[in-house]
């Protein structure tokens, strides 16, 4: 039995986010080279925001094309000034990265994309800007000994509901933006299109 949702990933972030919220939805793994994509963007100097906007829209177009109902792509980059940083491939590459972004500010870009049909019918643009703070050396050993993997799962090498709050000084932003799933403007298309009660 199908819902008339469909959630273009099986990320389990995303899919907690909308279980929480009470939204019926079936997930399905879109079929897109998200690594061809993104190379052949940074190649044309597209920007961190512009990789995430298409990552989504081509999510949610590609399931679209071969679901019925309403299909939702979603996307996430990490800007350290205009650089796009990657999930971290490894306990060293993780380290690095959270070297590079102690006691700076970086923004996470969450975009998303709904697609019926294989056209898109809506977009969104979520934004939060986080600072790190300058954690010891001491904390970032503790913090990869307890964290490790799960953290290597996550675009910035953190999981805010988890250990990787600690990371941060200030926070600008929505919380679930933060995780990869602005949830509110969802809810409000949900309602528009009949798929959620008003």
């Amino acid at each position: 039995m199908t819902t008339g949702f469909t959630l273009a990933s099986q990320s389990a972030a995303r899919k907690a986010i909308l279980k929480g919220a009470g939204v019926a939805f079936d997930a399905e793994s879109p079929r897109v080279d998200e690594a061809a994509i993104k190379t052949r963007l940074l190649t044309d100097g597209a920007s961190p925001l512009q990789v995430a906007c298409a990552l989504a829209e081509a999510k949610a177009v590609e399931v679209s094309a071969r679901t019925s109902g309403l299909v939702l792509g979603a996307d996430q980059t990490l800007d350290l000034d205009g650089r796009l940083f990657d999930k971290p491939v490894s306990l060293d590459d993780l380290q690095a990265q959270l070297r590079e972004l102690r006691g700076r500010e970086h923004v996470l870009h969450a975009a998303l994309a709904a697609a019926r049909g294989g056209q898109v019918v809506w977009r969104y643009e979520g934004r939060a800007v986080l600072a790190v703070r300058s954690f010891s050396d001491a904390f970032l050993e503790d913090y990869l000994t307890a964290e490790g993997e799960m953290a290597q799962a996550c675009v910035g090498g953190y999981r805010l509901e988890g250990l990787g709050a600690q990371l941060f000084e200030r926070i600008e932003g929505d919380y679930f933006t933060i995780l990869g799933l602005p949830l509110l403007p969802v809810l409000d298309l949900l309602r528009r299109e009949g798929l959620a009660a008003a």
